[in-house]
């Protein structure tokens, strides 16, 4: 028991990243040389298992905790950045569906028919309105996730409207302790992406990294665009001037940080120094910061739609353009609830696959495929989700400036 303690801190001191490379590596070279080796893929498996059936309990609770806790009491400033967060993480969505749908990736999945999807944007509102209503506790065995969603929203209103703050912070702290189990089962990463990369390898040879290569390339792109086109876009509306000095400079301050840690949360204190240094006021930022943690998740939108999409292109599903303006909502919704969750981005990939009809089975094989992909994705993602924070939180802050000068103007 004593080695088997030591043997675990000295694993978990190891850096994440290094181990899943690792893990990469082993599985792609006993892929070629011993693809005979078939009881290789059951740390693949196990990892995709134990992904699948934390993932339901994870979204059903991090949602009831976020609507409960959730406060409305803002001021100006607060609705100017929130707004600009929410509409970020939209736009960073559709421009994931734009580059999707012109360069589509298909996946390799051990089943590429587990798809129901309906025929007609009717069916699919009958479907999603008979899902919804589903039986809250049969939604997270069965992996319902349209259902999941609903029922947590209800849930977490109703806890807003006569729970006790006992109660609140009984749910809230059930979601921290889901999120410990989720980091536990990341550690294990590199043996279960070991197993599927050698899975993966030793089935369709090493032309698959390809398509990861082109994967990624799909993911960090939409990322680039939005952050490099959009958001500057955006902040110009505010603040009427070049955004792009205040754009590199949080990209500089901020984001190349929060892409060697990789958590949006521990770059909060970086997010909050810079805004000091910044002059902006500390009564605004230290709530716009953390919230924008919460809620400015652009790059987990990209993920879950180009995944989601992915996954889509690989079955044969149709997605037209009523569906994917649905998927972006879902993914905005989706992704704000993927905050401050280890891979939390990737768990909500099936949510979003379910709204197309695609198997729960299905979905979480394309999650598995993310984390192989995680070492580049996710550290992009919260490099800019990051930077991204002191980007709007400085915009809103510099706008409510020249409106005041305007009104003394005038």
């Amino acid at each position: 028991m004593f080695y088997l303690k030591r043997f675990l801190v000295a694993w978990t001191n190891i850096s994440l990243v290094l181990r899943i490379c690792i893990g990469l590596v082993l599985g792609a070279i006993l892929g070629v040389v011993v693809p005979e080796w078939g009881g290789i893929s059951v740390f693949g498996n196990i990892f995709v298992s134990a992904l699948k059936a934390i993932a339901p309990i994870l979204v059903a609770v991090l949602v009831t905790s976020s609507i409960a806790k959730a406060t409305g009491s803002v001021g100006n400033r607060f609705s100017v950045v929130i707004g600009r967060y929410l509409l970020s993480t939209f736009i960073a969505a559709l421009c994931a569906v734009v580059v999707s749908m012109l360069f589509p990736v298909t996946l390799f999945l051990e089943k590429t028919v587990d798809s129901t999807m309906p025929s007609t944007l009717s069916n699919v509102f009958v479907n999603l309105l008979i899902n919804l209503v589903s039986n809250p506790v049969a939604s997270v065995s069965n992996a319902n996730y349209v259902g999941i969603l609903f029922w947590s929203v209800l849930i977490g209103l109703a806890m807003k409207k006569i729970a006790k703050p006992a109660v609140i912070d009984l749910v809230s702290g059930l979601a921290d302790v889901i999120s410990v189990v989720i980091k536990w089962i990341i550690q294990f990463a590199p043996f279960g992406i070991f197993g599927l990369v050698f899975s993966a390898v030793s089935e369709c040879g090493m032309e698959i990294f390809t398509t990861y290569g082109h994967l990624v390339l799909i993911l960090v792109g939409c990322m680039l665009i939005n952050t490099l086109i959009f958001n500057p876009i955006i902040s110009f509306f505010l603040i009427r001037k070049n955004p792009y000095p205040l754009l590199f400079t949080c990209l500089k301050e901020s984001g190349v940080n929060a892409f060697f840690t990789r958590s949006s949360a521990a770059n909060i204190p970086i997010n909050m120094a810079l805004c000091k240094r910044l002059g902006l006021d500390e009564e605004f930022y230290s709530v716009s910061i953390p919230l924008g943690a919460t809620i400015n998740m652009d790059g987990a939108a990209v993920t879950i739609t180009v995944m989601s999409l992915a996954v889509a292109h690989t079955v044969g599903v149709d997605v037209n353009f009523y569906h994917a303006l649905f998927l972006s909502i879902i993914a905005t919704i989706g992704a704000c609830g993927a905050s401050g969750v280890a891979g939390g981005s990737l768990l909500l990939v099936p949510l979003a696959c379910s709204f197309l009809g695609i198997g729960n089975d299905v979905a979480m094989q394309a999650v598995a495929v993310g984390f192989i992909i995680g070492v580049i994705q996710d550290s992009v993602e919260t490099a800019l989700n990051s930077s991204g924070d002191v980007f709007f939180t400085a915009s809103a802050e510099l706008y409510e400036r020249r409106k005041k000068l305007k009104r003394k103007g005038s």
